[in-house]
């Protein structure tokens, strides 16, 4: 296993649409040894999780802590959010130093593929949910704080809507 340098906000692999992952790939030793280089980078940085686009790779897998250790979830699709958001601080080992506040659903159902080729779907909620939404938007070419830049341009529209009244 290796750690892998961390791509930083400006590269353009965080900022593009990963492609899915050809699910023949799933069980090469290649990629179970990039998904372990992933796991190793993630703790070397002591982050909580880490998307493949972090770590130079346009492809849809990303690495999240959970309460049994580290998951793999490879082509991840969220099948349901919950109306309920919560709002909390967050960071990204691509924006280093940088922390802000950030709405997201409290619970969400996600369906993907493990690193067995295994087609799952469970629900998570909390500090969990967080991580997985945080982890895919990356593989949709979002960090965290377009998120805050989104979330804080919508708050000031509906200020000025209100205001209008």
């Amino acid at each position: 296993m290796s750690v892998k340098p961390i791509t930083l906000k400006g590269t353009p692999v965080l900022h593009a649409k990963a492609r899915e992952v050809d699910l023949k790939e799933i069980g090469t030793p290649k990629f179970r040894q990039f998904v372990d280089d992933m796991v190793e980078t993630m703790y070397a940085a002591n982050g909580v999780g880490i998307a493949a686009t972090q770590v130079g790779e346009g492809v849809r897998v990303f690495i999240a802590e959970s309460a049994k250790g580290p998951i793999a979830l490879v082509n991840p699709v969220f099948t349901e959010k919950s109306k309920k958001m919560l709002s909390d601080d967050e960071g990204c080992l691509s924006v280093p130093g940088k922390f802000d506040r950030v709405k997201r659903h409290k619970t969400v159902t996600i369906e993907a593929y493990t690193i067995a080729g295994e087609k799952i779907t469970f629900t998570a909620d909390g500090f969990f949910a967080r991580i997985l939404q945080h982890e895919l938007d990356h593989l949709d070419g979002l960090l965290y704080v377009d998120r805050v830049a989104e979330q804080k341009n919508a708050k000031e529209e509906e200020t000025k809507k209100r205001g209008h009244r």
